[in-house]
């Protein structure tokens, strides 16, 4: 499946590319580079972990479709079949979305895809890192009805491609496909930490989920993105284990074991009896301006080639990972998160202040941190190629 989203790369380099041009010429640009940075970092991070970890991608299901299907896979033989296998992956999909709002472990895997405070097609590339991981048994339903492997892996392929172009603000309501399916309105409200639009929307292609359940909200007010804590930070890595290190500090915080249980598995905004935790967002939260510190003109651009040759080492491996053993990809995996988090770090460092030899000293560490990245994923590329 990573091999066919790297082929998509460049016509959603074309959509991000023409989404940023529209909104500058109409005077709403809904882009920060540091933020897209950010998010084009979390979806290199999820093709890395992806690669190694097929096991969970699609090795478990087409582990155990054998040994559960209760219908022939023959039966789904048909164009029709396809068409019904993308429906059940929806619906099952939802539930998988509704845990990880509403599951606390799984919102620590779901988190990294809410992070970001603005809302463009960058963000929808703003994958989750442990997702698919910790989310296959959700679908083996598909499994149970003996769907082959197949229409498993390319009805997920397309929900998951679908969900690109919903990710925009220059596409307002829709009429009757509002009420049917996701599209930018529904799918903003669902990034949104407006109170009256937490939790809501979780369907992928149709919202009929939503409205079938009781997860449904129409678009009424403006949104405001982003989580009720927000991450403020453009390291990759952070990112990833926020949450999980908020969970670890709240279990840690009482001495009951059956709490500390708890906290795993209710609601995100779940503490144990005398604790504390930001559930709900307040004015103040509402109120708050995004996070985005000055960042230099050199670290600016220094970021962006450091991400790019980031993104041409993940193809080369990517390409090649399939006939790699498992400790070489994780090498490689280390390397494109070594690259991934100096961009972050870069983005991270303000602009220059202090006196001459303090700037010195932070420009020598920039290029340090700046070239050792470089190096490193130029020698995977030579090695790879």
């Amino acid at each position: 499946m990573h091999r066919i989203l790297l082929i998509a790369v460049p016509l959603f380099g074309l959509c991000i590319a023409f989404e940023w041009l529209w909104g500058r010429l109409k005077g709403r640009d809904t882009y920060r580079l540091s933020d897209s940075i950010s998010s084009l970092s979390q979806g290199l991070m999820s093709l890395a972990v992806a690669a190694v970890t097929p096991l969970f991608q699609n090795g478990m299901y087409a582990w155990l479709q054998p040994h559960l299907a209760l219908v022939r896979p023959s039966v789904w033989d048909g164009w029709w079949g396809w068409a019904v296998a993308i429906v059940v992956y929806d619906l099952c999909d939802y539930w998988l979305h509704r845990v990880s709002h509403e599951s606390a472990l799984f919102w620590a895997a779901h988190t990294v895809h809410h992070q970001s405070e603005h809302f463009n097609l960058t963000t929808a590339l703003r994958q989750e890192s442990f997702y698919a991981v910790m989310g296959w048994p959700f679908f083996l339903p598909m499994a149970l009805l003996g769907m082959p492997l197949e229409q498993y892996v390319a009805a997920g392929l397309f929900v998951l491609l679908y969900q690109f172009w919903i990710h925009t603000e220059h596409i307002g309501r829709l009429g009757w496909l509002d009420r049917v399916f996701s599209t930018p309105s529904n799918h903003r409200v669902h990034h949104a930490v407006n109170p009256r639009y937490l939790d809501k929307n979780y369907g992928a292609v149709l919202v009929i989920w939503d409205r079938m359940f009781g997860t449904f909200a129409e678009e009424t007010e403006p949104c405001v993105y982003g989580t009720v804590k927000p991450l403020h930070s453009w390291n990759p890595i952070k990112a990833v284990g926020q949450f999980y290190g908020e969970l670890f500090d709240r279990a840690r915080a009482t001495p009951r074991w059956a709490d500390r249980i708890r906290v795993l598995f209710k609601s995100p905004g779940w503490a144990p009896p005398g604790t504390s935790t930001t559930a709900e967002p307040d004015g103040d939260r509402l109120r708050q301006s995004r996070f985005d510190p000055a960042v230099s003109r050199l670290d600016r651009w220094r970021a962006v080639s450091l991400v790019a040759m980031t993104g041409v080492a993940s193809a080369v491996w990517l390409d090649a990972s399939d006939d790699m053993s498992e400790a070489r990809n994780l090498v490689a995996a280390a390397v494109i998160a070594a690259g991934l988090y100096a961009a972050g770090a870069l983005l991270a460092r303000g602009t220059d202040g202090g006196g001459d030899r303090g700037r010195r000293t932070r420009r020598l560490r920039g290029w340090g941190l700046y070239l050792g990245a470089m190096a490193l994923c130029a020698g995977m590329i030579a090695i790879l190629a």
